[in-house]
């Protein structure tokens, strides 16, 4: 089979986009390959294409593992090969072991082709062990720039991927991203342990979006104005959820449309962002307000405007939600609000609420320690829901830079702090099984204690993760044995996560690489989209393309400045 004739089968599409094929022809070549594309691209057809092919001419080698953070994309992803009658699966932080293991054995014994996985999956020695036994023909990296110390969204689990490569000998590696600075792509490669070097790249031009930077000190007011005067679907990135609750509750009260506009962030329920994002995918909601958590994975072509309300801490990261817009090909604007003085002062405060000084990270540390109950000398292997407004009132903490903290001791490896996600119910039985019978417990009690110890192996020494459907019909129940200290109950919640990767320690050391060099890297991050807003003397085309080492482009003619430009003339 060819990779068109799989292109046309499994996909229904007659023809690749660009560099879709060159980087298929790459990867069936045997060769690691890096390949950048802009958001919106086609990046999974690279993946999924050649996998099919390797599968129908050698079926030992039939599977591909795919490493992405984003789990929203992985089930995504899942669900559209499942109803194009291809077998995948996915195993992330969260998952019941039972689960886990269902997944991984029938990507072993079934007719699977693809195996979704969290980075810090691969953290785990067991999981490990299990994927050396897989049929594995490709490794594929999904948002490579997170391996990378010059990455903007860099990520201490995506170094153990090298490890995974050497479980996996002579499987090659594509690794994709939408985003990368020449030293970022360096640097990708090394990590990654390519063989060779091998750079594959579509230009960051996109020839329908107009870039705008617009100067206002009532920028509520002039979103209000762009969205009157551009139709179609919207998204407002702000920095905050505060912020996104509070704007789409005054564009609502500035129109008759209903709902003119939705808010979504990391803090609400997965029930939740699925519903706000389907309503706005479908056009019920014409625009969306929201933090960073909104966008990864979602492909909705006919985005007609980008708004920023506040300067994004990077060019990498502002082009990307950027891009969201205009992906059908038509004429569509990504703007950014700034206001030199608030906007300026806020991006210097920036730079010290996300290296907060060491002293700080250290106390951090202690009491997030202290509040967990973590003595010296226990915790590793241990995950914990942080409740971060407990934390943060309890042990008197900055809310923001205790976050920063948390992130830079994850990168320091003490533990893996994981912000807002859904945790599934876990449940332990306190009491020995030949105990129970001095309780006075009802019929239903006795039955949902058998029923967890005959599901359920090691619930008596270990919380043990539970099938929703457990939790939802008897959570009442469970609540009554919790209340007696029979069982202790932890139900599914949204909150933040976090493992410890080695014991609690005395003193906690903060590397160069981890703190002086990342803060210089942010510093400078910020000022280049600092530099980006206030300037009006160069193509704001020109000015993104040159950061990503692309500087052969004529002026695009269209954003603000070509046109100011343009009336000069």
């Amino acid at each position: 089979m060819s990779p068109r004739e799989a292109l046309h089968r499994f996909f229904g599409y007659d023809d690749f986009r660009p560099l879709q094929e060159e980087i298929i022809v790459s990867v069936l070549s045997g060769r690691d390959t890096l390949a950048l594309m802009p958001t919106g691209g086609g990046k999974s057809i690279c993946f999924q294409v050649p996998t099919l092919v390797i599968a129908d001419e050698n079926p030992d080698k039939r599977l591909c593992l795919v490493i992405t953070p984003l789990i929203a994309l992985m089930k995504d992803q899942v669900e559209n090969l499942l109803a194009r009658g291809i077998q995948a699966a996915a195993v992330y932080t969260g998952m019941s072991y039972d689960k886990q293991r269902v997944a991984l054995d029938n990507c072993l014994y079934g007719p699977y082709h693809f195996l979704y996985c969290s980075p810090e999956r691969l953290e785990s020695e067991e999981f490990r062990k299990r994927l050396a036994e897989l049929p594995i023909g490709l490794i594929a990296v999904d948002e490579a720039h997170c391996i990378s110390q010059w990455g903007y969204d860099f990520r201490p689990s995506y170094l153990k991927i090298a490890d995974v490569r050497s479980l996996l000998p002579g499987v090659p590696v594509l690794a994709l991203t939408a985003t990368a600075t020449p030293k970022t792509i360096e640097d990708i490669q090394v990590r990654l342990g390519f063989a060779k070097k091998n750079v594959l790249r579509k230009s960051f031009h996109r020839e329908n979006l107009q870039y705008i930077v617009r100067r206002t000190d009532k920028k509520y007011e002039q979103i209000a104005h762009i969205l009157s005067r551009v139709a179609g679907s919207a998204i407002v990135y702000v920095r905050n959820r505060k912020r996104a609750e509070e704007l789409s509750t005054w564009l609502n009260a500035q129109s008759s449309a209903t709902p003119l506009s939705d808010f979504y962030h990391a803090g609400l329920t997965t029930k939740e962002r699925n519903e706000k994002q389907q309503a706005w995918k479908e056009g019920r909601t014409r625009v969306i307000v929201a933090t960073n958590a909104f966008g990864m994975g979602i492909d909705k072509p006919d985005v007609r405007v980008v708004i920023h309300h506040d300067l994004p801490s990077s060019i990498e990261s502002y082009y990307q939600e950027a891009g969201r817009a205009g992906r059908d090909g038509l004429t569509a604007f990504a703007v950014l609000l700034f206001n030199e003085k608030e906007d300026k002062a806020k991006a210097h405060k920036r730079i010290g609420d996300n290296y907060p000084p060491k002293e700080f990270v250290e106390k951090v540390y202690h009491k997030t320690c202290d509040f967990l109950q973590v003595g010296a000398g226990s915790g590793w292997g241990h995950t914990f829901t942080l409740h971060m407004d407990q934390l943060c009132q309890v042990m008197r903490l900055p809310v923001l830079q205790t976050y920063s903290a948390l992130h830079l001791l994850t990168q320091a490896g003490y533990f893996h702090f994981e912000e807002e996600h859904e945790t599934q119910p876990r449940v332990r039985i306190n009491v020995p099984r030949h105990q129970l019978g001095e309780y006075n417990l009802s019929r239903e009690q006795a039955e949902m204690l058998d029923h967890l110890m005959r599901h359920y192996t090691g619930i008596h020494t270990d919380l043990q993760y539970i099938r929703e459907a457990d939790q939802s019909e008897n959570h009442q129940l469970l609540v009554s044995l919790a209340q007696r200290g029979i069982i202790t109950y932890i139900p599914r919640a949204v909150g933040c996560s976090l493992t410890f990767t080695r014991e609690r320690e005395t003193d906690i050391y903060l590397s160069p690489a981890v703190y002086e060099d990342r803060q210089k890297m942010f510093a400078e991050q910020m000022q280049a989209m600092v530099e980006y807003a206030e300037q009006n003397q160069f193509c704001r085309e020109q000015v993104l393309l040159s950061y990503f080492g692309e500087t052969e482009m004529l002026p695009c003619g269209h954003c603000d400045v070509c046109r100011a430009m343009s009336h000069l003339q």
